[in-house]
């Protein structure tokens, strides 16, 4: 019979390494409160990107972390107990958080990067810093451009309107997004868009909100519950329907809506990371009845 994992002992694999993702790290291995510092055990965290950015940099020198760059997770193997990745590398694990996000709907709009992007509860922050400095060089309240239908882009209306803009929203998908001559160089992020029949609208910003599908393929090879808009299905808890295995960020759905416009990133970490310590600390309970 193997032995029960404890909190000092447990092995945590992370499939995805995005916001959700390093915010559970951190909460876990690198908080300087002493109640984060109540796990002692391992993580490994498998990305999907080649490349390092310097916050998941930080993270790998943790000393109880290991990031392995490049290795999207492919398969789980529940019973087992294994994630297998895309070139074939197997990770065991006593705990499992899948934390792969979502993906938009459609193809992006030619020019949406020079936009603000509404996708999750955090990028609230985001648009908050850019309103500032549009209404700094304006002078006056922004009228902003919003584009998109669904709950995404219903928060995103709520999120400029607090902020001091003016939203205009239109559902009709544009066919290309129009840099801002406010301010020269691209300081300012994008301020109209361009529709197919060559007709325009243009304010001092353009938010685009539209929809995502949440990546649900790891959730479909360990036979987890999704739910009908297509996320991994967690309880308040965000467990998922297979012990052993939580979903966070903008993969889970709770309560019908992605978990991303429910919860930030930190929450969702702060939430996760007490699940998970609260039932290693019940392992070891058992494990103390049992002896």
């Amino acid at each position: 019979m193997s032995a029960i994992p404890s909190a000092s002992s447990l092995h945590i694999v992370i499939a995805g390494a995005g916001p959700a993702a390093q915010s559970l790290v951190r909460r876990l291995a690198g908080g300087s409160d002493s109640r984060q510092r109540a796990f002692h055990g391992t993580i490994t965290v498998l990305s999907n990107r080649d490349e390092c950015p310097d916050a998941l940099l930080e993270l790998a020198e943790l000393p109880q972390v290991s990031i392995r760059f490049g290795q999207a997770a492919s398969f789980i193997d529940s019973d087992a107990k294994i994630v297998t990745t895309v070139d074939g590398m197997e990770f065991s694990y006593d705990q499992l958080v899948i934390a792969t996000g979502s993906a938009p709907t459609l193809p992006p709009v030619a020019g949406s990067e020079s936009g603000l992007s509404y996708s999750t509860i955090d990028d609230a922050a985001n648009i908050g810093e850019a309103v500032k400095e549009v209404t700094r060089i304006v002078g006056r309240r922004p009228l902003g451009i919003l584009v998109g239908n669904g709950p995404a882009a219903g928060q995103a209306e709520a999120v400029l309107r607090a902020r001091g803009v003016r939203p205009v929203r239109t559902t009709l998908r544009p066919t290309a997004v129009v840099p801002s001559t406010a301010a020269p160089g691209g300081l300012l992020p994008a301020s109209g868009i361009l529709f197919e029949d060559g007709s325009s609208m243009k304010g001092d910003l353009v938010v685009l909100a539209e929809e995502r599908t949440a990546r649900n393929d790891l959730a479909e090879s360990a036979g987890l519950t999704t739910a009908p808009d297509g996320g991994i299905a967690v309880g308040r808890d965000l467990a998922t329907s297979v012990p052993g295995i939580w979903a966070i960020g903008d993969a889970a759905s709770c309560d019908g809506l992605r978990l991303g416009l429910l919860l930030s990133a930190e929450s969702s970490a702060m939430l996760c990371a007490s699940g998970l310590l609260l039932g290693a600390g019940k392992e070891d309970q058992q494990a103390l009845i049992a002896a």
